[in-house]
């Protein structure tokens, strides 16, 4: 592997305006930049992350928290993350931050140890010790999922999308709508599950119709939303006639609920859900769309920005565009 001297004499330059033109701490001209990098590839030359950081201040290295690794959704976000960091020439270093545990050891000790450029908390909602906390680090910090004080942050607007599936329900004639939802706690998933459940309620109540007892409770995942639906499907007396889900996860739970119970969807039952999963086409599943893999890659260009600009991100929330993909698991409700 060559030296850095080695790199400077066949670019013609001194060791010192080398360092420079390959790390950025400092100015050279374009010309001279494109020579030693032309003269680092020639010879193979990889510049030390550390060297580079003792000039520059950067280490190009990102700390991301998540709650999941496994699920559908942050897989998706930590892939457009990745690649975008990727791209930029960063690296990522990841956290799982459990749900509803304190994560003193990551937010007080982790975080704090490693040299980060910025920080990404993905459908992690920390409380206002840990936000002071992670000011105090003095590296630009910026969310996806939701709101958080202080904090600039990437979201599909839940509430509004949940309002729109339900009334989409509606307007096929469905009166007897069942919401699969849950409430995994105030520390994760920005509150998603009540958000999308409050639009639930804002449209049966617009509607005039009766949702207290219409609503259970289970956790973003398809074993969850089969055990539920089961739950929900098998007295016949007071069946719904739709069902709208949190998650696309909890819809195709339901669609297999409702398949193994001999339940026609959509002829007896129509089912709708929130995510454009991969497999909602298999299942021909009516789904608001929301591209997470997108929303990795935007929020990696806000806080690249911040970072080039060493400042916060303005607080405030970016409301990424959803769809509504109309598939054949919802149609008109059947006469009774």
């Amino acid at each position: 592997m060559s030296a850095l001297a080695d790199v400077a004499k066949l670019a013609g330059v001194s060791k010192s305006t080398a360092s420079r033109a390959l790390s950025g701490g400092g100015y050279v001209s374009e010309e001279t930049r494109l020579r030693v990098s032309s003269a680092a590839d020639k010879l193979g030359y990889v510049a030390s992350p550390n060297a580079a950081s003792l000039v520059t201040g950067r280490t190009k290295t990102v700390g991301v928290m998540i709650p999941f690794i496994s699920r559908w959704f942050f897989g998706e976000v930590l892939e457009g993350i990745e690649s975008e960091l990727r791209s930029h020439g960063y690296d990522m270093t990841l956290y799982n931050v459990h749900p509803n545990e304190r994560s003193d050891d990551v937010f007080d000790y982790f975080l704090a140890r490693k040299r980060f450029d910025g920080i990404i908390a993905v459908a992690v909602e920390p409380d206002e010790s840990d936000i002071v906390h992670l000011r105090t680090l003095g590296r630009p910090l910026v969310g996806i999922g939701g709101h958080v004080p202080g904090i600039a942050s990437i979201a599909v607007d839940d509430v509004g999308i949940s309002r729109l599936a339900t009334e989409h329900l509606v307007s096929l004639g469905h009166t007897n709508i069942v919401h699969l939802g849950g409430d995994s706690g105030p520390r994760t998933d920005f509150s998603v599950p009540r958000k999308r459940r409050l639009g639930y309620e804002q449209a049966m109540a617009a509607a005039g119709l009766a949702f207290t007892d219409r609503i259970r409770d289970a956790d973003m995942s398809i074993p969850d939303g089969y055990e539920a639906a089961v739950d929900v499907l098998t007295d016949a007396r007071d069946r719904p006639t739709a069902i709208f889900a949190a998650c696309d996860e909890l819809a195709i739970g339901a669609i297999i609920a409702a398949r193994r119970l001999g339940i026609d969807v959509p002829g007896q039952l129509s089912v709708i859900g929130i995510d454009g999963h991969e497999c909602a086409a298999m299942f021909s599943l009516t789904t608001f769309e929301q591209s997470p893999r997108e929303q990795g890659t935007l929020v990696v260009d806000t806080l690249l920005r911040a970072i080039d600009a060493d400042e916060n991100p303005a607080e405030g929330v970016t409301f990424h565009p959803t769809r509504l993909k109309v598939r054949n698991s919802t149609s008109a409700a059947p006469s009774r």
